[in-house]
């Protein structure tokens, strides 16, 4: 578990600066952070899990409970990190990069104990596998097109630009 949290860290890292890094790329767009709203940082820590399916889906992809662990692990860090920022930013009235970093982190770290604990479970009911299979689906869709086909919602929002998705990214503004 401690590799899983590693390599995920430092793909998410990797991917906080790969857009810029790629000279504005619109397939790397898809997967790495374009601007510096909650939902692109949420979409880099995002990316690493998914990549690692690659892995664990070879190592765990026998185990009844592999769809479950999985959609648990993505759902994990699509709540997690949202619900402390804005916990946090509610109660200070502000954002500290700091903290910022910290949930990122903090979000990877939870996704794969998680994950660990529901591939540990007996085997769970097929009704479950067969829903968090939909849920994987429906969870890589919206990550595939929340970055090129936004909602106007805060969640999208870049706070430096005040824009949405790809066109918040600052290099829209020249």
């Amino acid at each position: 578990m401690i590799l899983n949290i590693i390599v995920i860290s430092v793909i998410g890292t990797i991917g906080h600066f790969l857009y810029e890094f790629s000279n504005h790329n619109k397939v790397v767009a898809l997967f790495a952070a374009v601007n510096e709203s909650l939902w692109e940082h949420i979409k880099i820590a995002l990316t690493p899990t998914f990549l690692w399916a690659i892995y664990d889906g070879f190592e765990y992809g026998g185990n009844p409970n592999y769809f479950i662990a999985k959609f648990i692990s993505l759902i994990s860090v699509i709540i997690f990190i949202p619900l402390i920022y804005y916990l946090y930013t509610l109660m200070i009235k502000k954002h500290i990069l700091f903290i910022d970093i910290i949930i990122f982190y903090l979000s990877i770290v939870i996704s794969q104990i998680l994950f660990k604990y529901f591939i540990n479970l007996q085997g769970l009911d097929f009704i479950y596998q067969y829903l968090s299979c939909i849920g994987i689906f429906v969870i890589f869709g919206i990550y595939m097109s929340a970055t090129l086909l936004p909602i106007k919602t805060e969640i999208f929002k870049d706070p430096i630009t005040n824009k949405y998705g790809i066109k918040g990214h600052s290099h829209f503004d020249h």
